[in-house]
């Protein structure tokens, strides 16, 4: 899918960690403590009708992004949180696998054009993960 960048470039085996998102309260203040603490940069970048933001350091890509709350998320109380994703060979599978496991699925396989195809399912005992088909 698309140039390799990113997690295509250094995509893991299988059930290895291989990507980060925060849903930040405040992108603002996110990225800069992030780019106080860690002295990471961002760059924006589109995606399914808006825009995320890529982190990177020494103009080494890290397999970061972040994007703010919605709205609607915020009036719910949903605190600033990150997911993690693990590498998939079919995320339509692994959703499945989950679900068999006394898992549900919380974001449907979709795909971000060009990056990957995801999903985000809950685990048996409460816990988000997100899966990730590059």
């Amino acid at each position: 899918m698309g140039t390799p960048t990113g997690p295509q470039s250094r995509a893991g085996a299988a059930g290895t960690f291989c990507w980060l998102d925060l849903a930040a309260s405040d992108l603002d203040a996110a990225q800069q403590f992030y780019r106080r603490v860690f002295g990471w940069n961002f760059r924006a970048q589109p995606a399914l009708g808006g825009v995320f933001t890529r982190a990177a350091l020494d103009g080494r890509d890290l397999a970061v992004s972040l994007y703010p709350l919605r709205r609607a998320q915020l009036e719910q109380g949903v605190p600033s949180h990150w997911t993690p994703y693990v590498q998939v060979p079919d995320v339509e599978v692994a959703v499945r696998g989950a679900q068999a496991a006394g898992g549900r699925t919380v974001i449907a396989p979709l795909e971000i054009p060009g990056i990957a195809r995801i999903a985000v399912v809950q685990d048996a005992v409460g816990a988000l993960v997100g899966l990730w088909q590059a």
